[in-house]
């Protein structure tokens, strides 16, 4: 049960941060490598963005 309501928590998330990413200001090329990041590294390409991203 835990696992589960961790997963959909960690899904809401990254959808956050895709919606984010694709509504902030920066080039098209900044985006596409964000969500790049984002989606091959889950976790770590979150935080990393969290840290470094918006601004």
């Amino acid at each position: 049960m835990g696992t589960g309501l961790l997963g959909i928590i960690h899904l809401i998330l990254i959808i956050w941060a895709l919606v984010k990413i694709m509504q902030s200001g920066v080039s098209s090329g900044n985006k596409a490598l964000w969500i790049v990041l984002v989606v091959l590294l889950p976790i770590i390409g979150f935080i990393i963005w969290l840290i470094a991203g918006p601004k």
